[in-house]
C-alpha cells in the first residue's frame, strides 16, 4: 500500500478534478506485478493501468500495451484473461469507482476477473462513485481495509476539499540554507512538475511584491499547459502592465487587497515568500516545498513557530520535494 500511495502522490494535483489513485499488484502475497497511479482526468484509473501492466506481466502478450483508451483495456482484459488473476491481490488507495462516467467502472472489472482479494486504504464515500467494494465483494472476491487509512486520506484530502467547496496548497521553492531570493532555484524537472499543476489550477494567487521584483509570466509554458486566473494581493493597485502576466490571452488577473477571490475557485496555487506564507496561512490546506541542494541567496522565511507533518516525500532530479500539512 505504501507503493500505491507514494506512486498517487506524484501525480497529486496533476488530476484535478478527479481524485489521485494509486494500485499495487501482487501475486502470490509476495511478487510485485506493478504499481500504477492515474494520471489526468479522462485517461484510465489507476487499478485499470495496474490490470493492464499486470496482464502483461503474467501473459507476455504484447497487444495490450498498445491500448490507451479505458474502454480498450477493460474489453481486452474481460476478453483474454483466462483467469490469469485469481492468485492476484490488488493494494488501491480508493475504494474502486462504482458509476460509469467518462471511463467503465473500476468495480465491474476488477469482479469479473477473479481477482483473489482487493485491499483498500480509503473508502469512498461519494453519492456518485461509492458501492464498489460491495460489487467486488459480491463476486467472492475478499476486499478488506488497510491499516494505512490515515495516509490514504492524507492523498484524498484534496480531492474531498475541491469537490465540495474549494483547495488551496502554498508552493515555495527554497536551498539547503534556506534562501528563497536570487533567481531559479529549482531544477528544471520541478519547475515543468509545478507548470503541470498551473495547468490544471483554476487560479494562482500572488503578492504584490513577487510581481514588481520577479515580473513573472505564471503561466504553463514548460508543458504547453494555459495560464490560470491570477490574482494578486496588494494594498497598491498600479503596476506596470508591461509585466508579462499581464499580457497573457484567456486570463483574468485581478488586483485586491484580500483573498475573498478564492470563494470563486476550486483549485488554487498560491506562490511566494515569507510574507505571503504568512498572509495565506488561514488559507491553505497543503504546503507544497521544493528544496534545491544548493547555497547562495540572501533571504530566507521570517523566523517562526510553525510546525508541518510531512504528508509526503520524494526526489525531483536533484531537488528534494515535500506535502505538508500544518500542525493544529
Amino acid at each position: 500500500m505504501d507503493l500505491a500511495l507514494n506512486e498517487a502522490w506524484k501525480s497529486q494535483i496533476l488530476t484535478y478534478p478527479n481524485p489521485a489513485v494509486g494500485c499495487a499488484v501482487i501475486k502470490a502475497e509476495s511478487e510485485l506485478l506493478c504499481v500504477e497511479a492515474h494520471k489526468k482526468v479522462g485517461g484510465p484509473h489507476a487499478e485499470v493501468l495496474a490490470l493492464q501492466s499486470a496482464y502483461f506481466k503474467l501473459t507476455d502478450d504484447k497487444t495490450i500495451l498498445s491500448l490507451t483508451s479505458s474502454h480498450e483495456i477493460h474489453n481486452y482484459l474481460l476478453k483474454n484473461h483466462n483467469g490469469c488473476f485469481t492468485d492476484c491481490t490488488l493494494f488501491v488507495t480508493l475504494e474502486p469507482c462504482a458509476h460509469e462516467g467518462k471511463t467503465p467502472s473500476c468495480a465491474n472489472l476488477i469482479s469479473k476477473l477473479g481477482v483473489k482479494r482487493v485491499v483498500i486504504a480509503s473508502a469512498d464515500e461519494s453519492q456518485k462513485a461509492k458501492g464498489g467494494r460491495e460489487i467486488v465483494a459480491n463476486t467472492g472476491t475478499k476486499v478488506e481495509f488497510s491499516s494505512l487509512e490515515k495516509k490514504g486520506d492524507g492523498l484524498l484530502s484534496p480531492f474531498l476539499k475541491w469537490s465540495e467547496e474549494r483547495f488551496v496548497f502554498f508552493k515555495w521553492a527554497q536551498r539547503l540554507d534556506g534562501t528563497v531570493d536570487g533567481g531559479v532555484i529549482s531544477s528544471k524537472e520541478s519547475r515543468e512538475l509545478v507548470h503541470k499543476m498551473r495547468d490544471v489550477c483554476d487560479l494562482i494567487v500572488v503578492g504584490g511584491e513577487t510581481v514588481r521584483a520577479d515580473r513573472p509570466t505564471l503561466d504553463a509554458r514548460l508543458c504547453d499547459g494555459k495560464a490560470p486566473d491570477v490574482l494578486i494581493v496588494s494594498r497598491t493597485k498600479e503596476f506596470d502592465k508591461n509585466i508579462p502576466l499581464f499580457n497573457v490571452q484567456n486570463r483574468k488577473v485581478m488586483i485586491e487587497e484580500n483573498f475573498d477571490r478564492l470563494k470563486d475557485y476550486n483549485c488554487i496555487l498560491i506562490e511566494g515568500g515569507s510574507n505571503m506564507f504568512e498572509l495565506s496561512k488561514n488559507h491553505v490546506d497543503y504546503h507544497l516545498c521544493f528544496v534545491s541542494p544548493k547555497s547562495g541567496g540572501k533571504i530566507r522565511f521570517n523566523k517562526n513557530d510553525d510546525h508541518f507533518d510531512i504528508l509526503h516525500v520524494e526526489k525531483i532530479s536533484d531537488d528534494i520535494l515535500m506535502w505538508m500539512k500544518l500542525k493544529g
